[in-house]
């Protein structure tokens, strides 16, 4: 059996994730998932292991267990309520060996470095430079990041540090809540790149990839989401239902900067093609929504879908994962996870 099944028997769920003093812990992670990204991080005892995402204790419980008595666990969040009751009942329980910081993730914990392994549960706007300058030479890091520069687009990537140099070795499906500066309340609106958010008289949200060619009153995201929200022209997918996760990493992958992500009807993605004057997207229950029948926007995504559909709606671990360096104006470095086919 996994050492991480066995870690799962010993360390009790339900008292982390449906704590009887705290409460339920909203938007947790399932924990099969959990045990998966453990798995991949490839845990031994006497490791130094840091996560970013501390939640409900769940997963520094489990890693706490796999480093050993020897070992090593620092697990920072951004809400300070969480890290309190996560290190209490660590406490409780008698395990020593892991402590609990409030602190922005992104920035890694330079005081307990360098680590081994390094695990997130939520996602930076990219691979940060300080977690890679924290990783012990060929440590691991397992966390879900950006392939695009849109909301819900994450794959989680599998990294090993070599000379200070991170590569991938793998992704896989899957992605977490994103990282944010201060505690998230809202946790149906996306933590970034929301480019145009309406809250009257009902939630709606666009998040487009051309966004450096809009204005500074984002009249063309605004324009955008105006025309989804008309429903001027609406038709079902003729293909069978959509495969979002195999649809959203091939749209990553080759769509280029029209990309666009919106949220139009509650609980629903969707994703297509915008300029600042035409509009089209696919929901993941697959109504399509266009401004028009004659639509630009529309004929580009048909050909994405029939595209997509011809290469037999690949799977997200099939396409060829690059870490691209990027340095902005401010200062922040790291590197963005980018797709080929």
């Amino acid at each position: 059996m996994p050492s991480v099944a066995l870690a799962a028997e010993t360390v009790p769920e339900r008292h982390y994730t449906h704590h009887e003093g705290r409460g339920a812990t909203p938007h947790r992670s399932n924990p099969r998932v959990i045990h998966r990204e453990l798995t991949t991080l490839d845990v031994g005892p006497d490791m130094n292991v840091a996560e970013f995402g501390t939640g409900s204790g769940y997963s520094g419980a489990l890693l706490a267990h796999l480093v050993g008595p020897r070992g090593t666990v620092t697990s920072l969040d951004i809400d300070d309520y969480l890290v309190r009751w996560a290190g209490l009942i660590h406490h409780r329980r008698g395990v020593g060996n892991i402590r609990c910081h409030t602190a922005d993730g992104t920035s890694g914990f330079a005081d307990r470095a360098p680590y081994d392994r390094i695990v997130a549960w939520c996602t930076p706007p990219l691979l940060p430079q300080a977690w890679v300058d924290q990783t012990a030479d060929g440590g691991l890091i397992v966390a879900p990041l950006p392939i695009a520069a849109v909301p819900n687009m994450t794959l989680v990537a599998k990294i090993r540090v070599s000379g200070g140099r991170p590569a991938v070795e793998a992704v896989f499906n899957g992605g977490y809540i994103e990282a944010t500066a201060s505690p998230k309340t809202d946790l149906d609106l996306p933590g970034r790149w929301v480019d145009w958010e309406n809250r009257v008289p009902a939630p709606s949200w666009i998040s487009i990839a051309w966004r450096e060619d809009d204005d500074r009153l984002h009249t063309g995201a605004r324009a955008a989401l105006d025309r989804l929200l008309k429903n001027a022209h609406t038709e079902p997918y003729g293909g069978v239902a959509v495969d979002w996760p195999s649809w959203r990493t091939w749209a990553a992958a080759t769509a280029g900067p029209q990309l666009t992500m919106a949220g139009v009807n509650p609980d629903l993605w969707a994703l297509g093609h915008s300029t600042p004057a035409t509009a089209a997207v696919i929901q993941q229950d697959g109504a399509v929504l266009a401004d028009a029948a004659d639509s630009p926007s529309l004929t580009a995504l048909r050909g994405w879908l029939a595209a997509w559909e011809d290469a037999g709606r690949p799977a997200p671990e099939t396409h060829q994962p690059a870490l691209v360096r990027h340095d902005d104006d401010q200062g922040a470095g790291g590197w963005n996870l980018r797709l080929t086919r």
